[in-house]
Parts: structure tokens; C-alpha cells; sequence
């Protein structure tokens, strides 16, 4: 399957409107564990999405993920941006690589929870975006399928950001802070948890 030009562009633009929108909440997030700019990063990244989505959405899908991939890895910076990218660009790969939507959906998403995961040398449980990420793997498998599918992801990834909250950080900069990080949600699972969000939500009112 490929997506017209115009839903790509409104699923593209849905994602990156509902990071710039938490600007703010991703910040707060990071200021409490972390360096504080994870929400002004990924803004900056989103914006260069935006600023590109002509030639974006002008490509096939899995060439356009590829490049909003790329555009993330150099834009967004820190560790966010190589992580976000990777899952990006390994994700249009799998689907220019003949992997195809809707009936390779798991499949795809999982080739990108992995490419994180070797990328960031970590797994679910150690406070990162895969605690969103991994979980919403885990409904596509499972719910593949049903018809509220695009909602059950949503409600997965907000209560699996909500679970980050008490858990210890062993993995970036969080794990510094120790028993401390312990009570604050991670911001990497929280902005995973906006673009699930986002792009579920376009998606229900596309289909």
C-alpha cells in the first residue's frame, strides 16, 4: 500500500504538530532528569520536518520515512535525534524493502523498535522511549486486526508512558540522578507516546 500524497503529508504533519504542541510538557519532563532540552530539540526537528513536507510527502512511503529520518538525525541532536532517526529511517526501509501496510504492520514497527534498541544499547524497562515502544509492538501483535485498533494503540502508549514514572533510569542521562529519577515520567517515552497519539488519531479520522 501507498499512501496519497495528501493523507502522507496530513499523517506527517499530525505527528510533527503534536510534538511542537508539547514544546513545553517535553521540556518540563526533561528539566526534572535530564539536560531540559529534549522538548526544544525535538521541536527543532519537527520544524525542519515541516519545512520540508512538499518534498516529503512527494516521495514514496517508505522513501519518505527515510526522509524524515534523516531530516531528525540532523536536526534534533543529543541522543534524540540519532534514536528517533534510526527508528525513522530503518522503518522506511523495511517498507521500500517490499514489507508492505497494513498486512506487515508489526513486522515494520518492529524492525524499528529493534534498530533503537542496538542503537541506544538498551531494552524496555530501563526508563527510555521503548517503554512506550515496546509495548505498542507488543498490541500490534497481539490486536492486529480489530477494528479499534488505532485507539487501543493510544490508550497502550499513554499508560505505558505513565508507567515510566516510578521506575529507576539505568540508560542516559537520567541514570545519573539514581534513586531520583524514580517519580517523574521520561520525556523519550512521553514524546513517543505524543507521536503514537498523533499519528492514531489522523489515522481514525482518515479511515
Amino acid at each position: 500500500m501507498d499512501l496519497d500524497p495528501d493523507t502522507l503529508r496530513s499523517l506527517i504533519l499530525a505527528a510533527a504538530e503534536g510534538v511542537i504542541a508539547s514544546t513545553p510538557e517535553l521540556t518540563a519532563l526533561d528539566q526534572a532528569i535530564g539536560d531540559g532540552d529534549h522538548g526544544i530539540n525535538m521541536k527543532r526537528g519537527f520544524e525542519a520536518v515541516v519545512g520540508k513536507i512538499d518534498a516529503i510527502a512527494g516521495q514514496p512511503l517508505g522513501e519518505a520515512v527515510k526522509m524524515v529520518g534523516k531530516t531528525l538525525v540532523m536536526t534534533v541532536g543529543g541522543a534524540s535525534g540519532p534514536l528517533y532517526g534510526t527508528f525513522f529511517m530503518t522503518v522506511g526501509e523495511a517498507m521500500s524493502g517490499g514489507r508492505r501496510l497494513p498486512e506487515d504492520l508489526a513486522e515494520i514497527f518492529a524492525v524499528g523498535v529493534d534498530a533503537v534498541s542496538a542503537r541506544g544499547r538498551s531494552k524496555a524497562g530501563e526508563k527510555t522511549m521503548l517503554d512506550v515502544l515496546v509495548p505498542v509492538l507488543e498490541t500490534l501483535r497481539r490486536e492486529a486486526g480489530r477494528p479499534d485498533l488505532a485507539a487501543h494503540i493510544r490508550r497502550t502508549a499513554s499508560e505505558a508512558a505513565l508507567r515510566t514514572a516510578p521506575m529507576l533510569a539505568t540508560k542516559g542521562r537520567a541514570s545519573y540522578l539514581g534513586a531520583r529519577s524514580i517519580g517523574h515520567i521520561d520525556p523519550g517515552a512521553r514524546s513517543s507516546c505524543v507521536l503514537v497519539d498523533a499519528i492514531c488519531t489522523k489515522l481514525e479520522a482518515h479511515l
